[in-house]
């Protein structure tokens, strides 16, 4: 188990220490001194990889870029070196690797080999100053297909790890790890609501689902796109846009999108929620939190 997070409280780290976790991976020395510090008084040993900031553009919505200078995730490659050495002389602080991660939904698989570039530059210079690490982790960010999950259920993971196999220079030993979420899970799980009301707007048609931005943030939030199939009806298609039934202007699940013809009671799959759905989802404007059912008979 490894321990990541841009903001770790005390009561998270002296637990990660109690149960003996993997790895920190830490993004500041203030960081490093907080956790150092725990592990004294703890009489442990933390193992620790460092959060490096490459400085990658990601092909992404902003809003999941993680790793550009910009953002608030890591520790500055210009102060990486001294960072591990300032480790190396904490006696309750063992380094034992490098941690990336450069955004998430990425299906450009150049930024993939342009983080790959950045971590072989990152090694050689660590080798310079005779600094070795036993890991490497690359973090995740493979995307899925939101518009067509049905034609492309499984991402591409064929081309993803051999970007990495072609572009990334291990050391002999040295461990590669990925952190793989959303492309395994999202696929897996879909929101599914009924219509409330159809209600024809001066210039547009709504559907009004008893499903909103509590259940699923993400079209809210960074206004992705979902495939949404109106489960009920074999009607001809008209263009709703499908909306929640939070006091909210933002609550919206999709605009101008053609769906068979809703009525009250149509049942509406939101899909490729498996990821950043249920886990996302809040309890504001008194609503209840979605109850998640689990089947291995699809």
């Amino acid at each position: 188990m490894v321990y990541a997070g841009v903001g770790k409280s005390d009561w998270e780290i002296n637990l990660g220490l109690e149960k003996g976790i993997a790895c920190f991976n830490v993004e500041s020395i203030a960081e490093l001194e907080v956790i150092e510090e725990l592990a004294v008084a703890a009489g442990k040993t933390a193992n620790v990889a460092f959060r490096i900031n490459p400085n990658i553009g990601a092909h992404t919505h902003a809003n999941i870029t993680t790793g550009l200078a910009e953002n608030k995730f890591g520790i500055a490659m210009q102060d990486m070196e001294k960072v591990i050495e300032r480790a190396d002389a904490m006696k309750n602080i063992n380094v034992v690797g490098l941690h990336f991660h450069i955004g998430s939904q990425i299906l450009d698989m150049g930024d993939f080999e342009a983080l790959c570039n950045r971590i072989n530059e990152l090694q050689a210079k660590l080798e310079n100053q005779n600094i070795h690490v036993q890991s490497i982790n690359v973090g995740g960010g493979l995307g899925v297909s939101y518009d067509s999950p049905d034609r492309q259920p499984i991402p591409d993971f064929k081309d993803y790890f051999r970007t990495y196999t072609t572009h990334l220079r291990l050391r002999e030993g040295q461990q590669l790890h990925f952190e793989l979420g959303r492309s395994i899970v999202a696929q897996c799980g879909s929101l599914i609501s009924r219509v409330l009301y159809v209600k024809q707007g001066t210039h547009k048609q709504f559907a009004i689902l008893d499903a909103g931005m509590t259940d699923l943030i993400r079209p809210a939030l960074y206004q992705a796109l979902h495939k949404i199939q109106n489960l009920t009806s074999e009607e001809p298609a008209e263009t709703y846009d499908v909306v929640g039934p939070i006091c909210e202007s933002s609550d919206v699940f999709a605009k101008a999108i053609d769906l068979n013809k809703c009525h009250r009671g149509d049942l509406i799959a939101i899909r490729s929620a498996g990821a950043y759905g249920e886990i996302m989802a809040s309890s504001y404007n008194c609503r209840k939190l979605p109850k998640g059912y689990i089947t291995e008979d699809l």
